[in-house]
């Protein structure tokens, strides 16, 4: 419950609260993220080396990240997991994905997982707010950015998101 309460006050917050701009290594920032989220031992995670450096509300792309990074660990059912960092330069966005080899979901899904209080599974086999994905497409879309998922069920999942350069 405590959960709960935590993530509707932090997705309440979003769009409200002004983030300042700073200068973010996002190598180090994922870097980061990793290592305090632990993954279990047989999970290998592939990150380019030349993850973009710019001005943006590194507290929000924090967010984005950690959220996403943190489903692949949870929902990866499998004890060789791997998850895959990935980035390109677009006009005027980066355009970031985050894969797993998880078990994918069902397209008749995709719009369905950002809503909030949705989840694909049932909470008694999976601890979830159904807040998380929710956050980051509200998190992306504030800043002007776009999220996508591409899965099928048995394939993985690979959640693709657009971030203003500045």
């Amino acid at each position: 419950m405590e959960g709960l309460i935590n993530g509707l006050l932090e997705y309440s917050r979003i769009g409200r609260k002004e983030f300042p701009l700073e200068i973010v290594d996002t190598q180090q920032l994922v870097a980061d993220l990793v290592d305090s989220l632990d993954p279990p031992a047989g999970f290998t995670l592939t990150l380019p080396d030349n993850l973009p450096t710019f001005p943006t509300k590194g507290l929000l792309l924090q967010q984005v990240f950690a959220n996403l990074i943190s489903n692949a660990i949870k929902y990866v059912d499998r004890p060789d997991g791997h998850i895959t960092i990935a980035w390109s330069e677009q006009a005027e966005t980066y355009q970031f994905s985050v894969s797993d080899n998880g078990p994918g979901i069902d397209p008749h899904y995709h719009e369905r997982i950002f809503a909030v209080f949705q989840v694909l599974q049932a909470r008694d086999e999976m601890e979830s707010t159904g807040i998380g994905l929710a956050l980051v497409k509200k998190i992306v879309e504030g800043e002007g950015g776009t999220i996508a998922v591409q899965s099928t069920p048995g394939t993985g999942a690979t959640f693709e998101f657009t971030w203003p350069k500045s």
